[in-house]
């Protein structure tokens, strides 16, 4: 188990479900509300997961990847990141299921998502995998692994400051 393979394997899940979304016909609203409270928990549970396990250790190890000046740049993004996708995802929540505001809203929670999933594989995960043992990433890989399962229905979305995040977490 590797936490960086455990993270690609749920973004393709997540980009499939916001696919799901989009293939069912709108008036079909009991399954596009089952699809969409599944792939919000998933989002809050991901984000969570990579705040307590991923991001930390990256900051200690990392050095910047690809197209990012150092770790501490990769992880404040990310939390913003979050922090989008956490916003984005409240507001698909304020539309009833089907509408047009709700495709809309879903349509801006997966451009939030989308932007994240791409800038997180190119810089925090190449960077991550660069520095850190197999060892390391299977034991965190458990760990995160084992929060998700804990928490399949979702956490409390808890926005977090990007600044003070990377100051809490900068190695001493």
């Amino acid at each position: 188990m590797d936490i960086t393979q455990l993270i690609l394997d749920e973004h393709a899940q997540q980009r499939k479900m916001f696919a799901q979304i989009e293939e069912i016909d709108p008036a079909d609203t009991e399954a596009l509300g089952a699809i969409w409270t599944r792939l919000r928990n998933l989002l809050d549970a991901h984000a969570e997961a990579e705040e307590r396990f991923f991001y930390p250790r990256l900051m200690e190890i990392g050095t910047g990847g690809n197209d990012a000046d150092s770790a501490a740049d990769e992880t404040e993004d990310a939390i913003e990141d979050h922090n989008d996708i956490r916003d984005t995802a409240a507001d698909v929540d304020k539309h009833p299921v089907g509408s047009d505001a709700w495709f809309e809203a879903v349509g801006k929670a997966n451009v939030a998502n989308s932007k994240h999933l791409a800038e997180e594989e190119r810089q925090g995960l190449t960077d991550f995998r660069r520095h850190s043992s197999v060892e390391e990433r299977h034991e965190l890989g458990v760990r995160f692994a084992a929060f998700e399962a804990a928490h399949i229905d979702g956490v409390e979305p808890v926005e977090k400051d990007p600044k003070e995040y990377v100051k809490e977490h900068e190695p001493s």
